[in-house]
């Protein structure tokens, strides 16, 4: 969807998931939960925060993919978790791992020789790693359910999008009418393609172990990574397979320690109910 603008897509995004939430809550009569994400000043706050932190990562990644950078926009996906463990000792002062810090630095030197030594700034995977962390952390905050908070956020989102896609329609620049019939069904499909997939992450990580869920997360980078690099042939120097060596090392790391760690936490329990 190349020819359709980014800020467009994601106003698209924006309104068609609002459907598609709201159906769904009026279809397991919940439409009055939403009152909740306005009931006071902070609560509202937290909720406008999450929104923008998710309508700036969902620009920046449809930008870069569109625009040629695949490779670094899995990159940012991958410095993620690690941007999450940084958060979580710097706001909510989490005691940090050994292992931890050496995931963290090995990362931190990555991105040093992305920067100094292939000369770019990465500011695409940066701003989706820290973006999509700040989400995270104000998400873990919230007291929200996931179908409620996310449909708070479309909510607060969608006068700004309805607003700019009546103005481009208006004018004759917006998508609808102007693209071809195979164009209109993908534009019209965003809302269930961006929804759906949230809702699931945001039930799962209910249901299943921490641990499952951190090497799960990294499958959707290494997958655009694989496109970007073998079907779309973006560019991936010597130095850039170093610096990236360092982060994918950095994420090794956090995820052996992640697992054992959560080893040892479960072990006792085991053995308590064996006994039992």
């Amino acid at each position: 969807m190349q020819s359709v603008p980014a800020i467009e897509l994601i106003a698209h995004r924006i309104v068609w998931s609002l459907v598609l939430l709201v159906g769904i809550l009026g279809g397991q009569r919940k439409i009055a939960d939403l009152r909740a994400g306005f009931n006071s000043g902070r609560v509202f706050g937290f909720n406008l925060a999450s929104s923008v932190l998710l309508a700036v990562n969902w620009t920046v990644y449809v930008w870069a993919v569109n625009t040629g950078h695949i490779l670094e926009a899995s990159l940012g996906y991958f410095l993620t978790p690690l941007g999450n463990v940084a958060l979580g000792y710097l706001i909510l002062h989490e005691r940090l791992r050994r292992a931890q810090w050496i995931a963290i630095a090995c990362a931190a030197v990555g991105v040093g020789l992305l920067l100094f030594g292939v000369g770019h700034f990465p500011w695409i995977a940066l701003s989706l790693a820290g973006t999509w962390s700040s989400y995270s952390l104000l998400k873990k905050k919230s007291t929200l359910g996931p179908l409620v908070g996310l449909t708070v956020e479309a909510l607060i989102l969608s006068p700004v999008a309805a607003s700019l896609l009546i103005w481009w329609q208006h004018t004759g620049e917006g998508a609808l009418g102007r693209v071809d019939a195979w164009h209109h069904i993908l534009v019209l499909s965003v809302g269930v393609v961006t929804a759906i997939p949230l809702l699931l992450f945001a039930y799962g990580a209910q249901r299943i172990r921490l641990a499952t869920l951190g090497l799960l997360q990294y499958l959707a980078p290494t997958v655009q990574f694989l496109i970007g690099l073998l079907i779309y042939h973006e560019t991936f120097a010597a130095a850039q397979l170093r610096a990236y060596g360092l982060i994918w090392c950095g994420l090794a790391i956090y995820s052996a320690d992640a697992f054992w760690s959560q080893r040892h936490r479960l072990l006792p329990r085991a053995l308590d109910l064996t006994r039992r």
